[in-house]
């Protein structure tokens, strides 16, 4: 594997800092309640920023014929994304094919990429020059997803279409039950096509994964037990057995047209459609799934990493540069986690300190591990009083928001449980976000099957990140967002959401949370476990580790119980890459804030800086230093 020539940083608390530090450009920046103005250039996918032209008041000038071109555009575009793709609409709030499911057939994706290709072709020919400052930005972001996109066509049937983390298998139960509502007549009898319709979508996935297959690029074996098994418990209960309980679709669609209002014979009438549905379509479309799963196990590899993919090292340099939006190395990043892992168990020893403890990390690591006191019971007692704790964390926090920001969301947020029939296979924690519309909340999912993987000691961090500050602000601000293009609000970087997750539990400890010092130590864990992430997942997939490697590297260095640590390394051994831009985003915002900081002196508010890097929406990491450049740039004006 190449090296880029940079070396890490000599700060030990930033290694990444001096790695990630581009550009500089000059843009002019507005913030309202939920509009954001900037005049400003984006990075290009090579990391390049162009020079905008000088600011100016671009809201006072007339809109160019071009401008008009390029916005007319982005709605027909946007317009036929959400035509050709009925399921990500419904989770919009979006009715009009809430009978579909999307496309993933091998013709459909090849439509795609041409779709693509004329796409760029079409933004190519756009006079940059006419645009505002504003539209310029949308035009930059519009181009990188593209590019982003055609960059990774090469590699995009290495990316598994199904694991035993998520994927077709859980992902349409998990709309129908958290997604489709079922407030009409017309509701409950989309609700029943889209049952119907099932085969026809695992048709397509079925076809990806024999394309897989016949290219050499099977799951890994121990993957295909818990993929049938997730799959399986989808066939549990009424009508698909005749136990006691009802499955969770039967037990979600009866629920919901029980508080339909409508005439008692058409709710029955639904009740035996739906029946038929799961039982003529549902069923067998997901037995003919779970067998074709089941078909690799003879020759699925065990090895872990996609070092072993054929053009594999390629293939995870495309993620790595997707995920963590700038041109780090494998090296460069598992270095910068080795670094980041010494200062957090630094960090920890000074709690320690603070709490009494004497003697080595580990001990104290395994000790903490290990305290039956420091987790809820395992019975459903002890995950409701999880539940109502985090609730009420969560509920503090938004108390106090208003003095640290000055964007707040309007949808409100609710923390559920992960449902029985995925959270075996499901990550620790995670988030939906809600529709533009609002007419459903943000969800904060909690994974509370096994109660020693989420110990007291994080409760705080993980509803903070998941939930407020983190990214139920964050996407809720982005979703809510007026005067941009409708993409520009659910376009996604997972270095910035993800590493604006991790910096909401750092900010939390200066807005007064972690009183306790076992909270404190908990959000300190909480870090260093994606600090490990980035040794492991370049371990895995770039250094040939084993899956037993990585799961003892965490283990050794964490507090986290050894199922959290063999679920993690799962979960990144279906995700390449992905788990690496929680601490390489954090690091840069974290670096960013002490750079306005630095710059602004008396002058530097806090609530401004958080406006400004969330008041665009999502954005890569480069675009945010010249975001926060400029709010440098316009206080010291201001002040003059």
């Amino acid at each position: 594997m190449s090296d880029s020539g940079r070396g890490c940083a000599k700060n030990p608390c930033t290694p990444l800092y001096g790695l990630m530090r581009r550009v500089g450009a000059r843009l002019q920046l507005t913030l309202s309640r939920l509009s954001v103005v900037f005049a400003t250039a984006l990075v290009l996918s090579c990391g390049q920023v162009d020079q905008p032209p000088e600011a100016s008041e671009s809201e006072e000038l007339p809109i160019s014929a071009e401008q008009q071109r390029l916005e007319a555009f982005f709605a027909t575009t946007w317009e036929e994304d959400l035509a050709r793709a009925p399921a990500s609409a419904s989770y919009l709030g979006i009715k009009d094919q809430q009978d579909q499911w999307n496309d993933v057939s091998e013709a459909f994706q090849l439509e795609s990429l041409e779709i693509t290709r004329q796409r760029l072709a079409f933004i190519e020919g756009i006079d940059t020059a006419q645009l505002s400052p504003e539209r310029l930005l949308s035009y930059r972001l519009y181009r990188l997803d593209l590019e982003r996109t055609l960059a990774g066509a090469p590699f995009r049937h290495h990316r598994y279409i199904i694991h035993q983390f998520r994927g077709p298998h859980t992902s349409p139960i998990s709309l129908l039950v958290n997604v489709h509502t079922i407030d009409s007549i017309q509701d409950a009898a989309d609700y029943i096509a889209r049952l119907n319709n099932l085969p026809q979508y695992f048709d397509g996935v079925i076809e990806q994964i024999q394309i897989r297959m016949g290219k050499g690029l099977y799951l890994v074996d121990w993957m295909i037990p818990k993929i049938a098994e997730s799959a399986g418990n989808v066939l549990k209960g009424v009508p698909f057995d005749d136990s006691d309980t009802a499955s969770v679709v039967w037990d979600d669609f009866t629920t919901k047209i029980d508080a339909l209002a409508a005439e008692p014979a058409v709710k029955e009438r639904f009740l035996e459609q739906a029946r038929e549905a799961l039982l003529t379509s549902v069923k067998p479309a997901y037995e003919r799934l779970i067998n074709v799963v089941q078909s690799q196990q003879a020759v699925a590899p065990a090895e872990d990493g996609v070092w072993r993919f054929p053009d594999g090292d390629a293939f995870y340099a495309n993620r790595l540069r997707a995920f963590t939006t700038t041109d780090l190395t494998p090296e460069e990043i598992h270095q910068a986690g080795l670094a980041n892992v010494e200062r957090l168990h630094s960090e920890m020893r000074a709690v320690m300190a603070e709490l009494g403890e004497q003697g080595d990390l580990a001990d104290f690591l395994n000790r903490v591990r290990n305290d039956a006191s420091l987790r809820f019971d395992n019975t459903d007692e002890g995950r409701l009083a999880y539940l109502d704790a985090a609730r009420t964390a969560i509920d503090e926090m938004a108390q106090r928001l208003p003095d640290y920001f000055g964007l707040l969301p309007q949808s409100d947020l609710v923390v559920k449980p992960v449902e029985a029939y995925r959270e075996r296979s499901a990550g620790k924690a995670f988030y939906q976000s809600p529709p533009p519309d609002g007419s459903r909340p943000g969800i904060y999912y909690a994974n509370l099957y096994d109660m020693d993987a989420m110990p007291i000691t994080d409760l705080e961090a993980l509803a903070f990140h998941e939930g407020l500050p983190g990214h139920h602000l964050q996407l809720s601000i982005s979703a809510e967002l007026e005067g941009v293009p409708d993409f520009q609000r659910h376009t996604r970087f997972t270095a910035f959401s993800e590493g604006w997750g991790l910096y909401s539990e750092y900010l939390a400890k200066e807005m007064g949370f972690y009183q306790n010092p076992y909270s404190n130590f908990g959000r300190l864990a909480m870090e260093l476990w994606r600090a490990a992430r980035l040794v492991v997942d370049t371990g895995l997939h770039y250094k040939q580790w084993t899956r037993e490697e990585a799961v003892a590297y965490l283990i050794a260095n964490t507090p986290n119980a050894e199922y959290d640590c063999q679920r993690a390394i799962e979960r990144y051994i279906a995700m390449p890459g992905q788990a690496t831009a929680y601490m390489i985003g954090k690091l840069r915002i974290v670096e960013l804030r002490d750079m306005a900081q630095e710059a602004l002196g008396e002058q530097f508010d806090i609530r401004a800086f958080h406006d400004t890097v969330l008041g665009a929406g999502a954005v890569p990491l480069d675009q945010l230093e010249a975001n926060v450049q400029q709010l440098i740039q316009t206080t010291l004006a201001s002040s003059t």
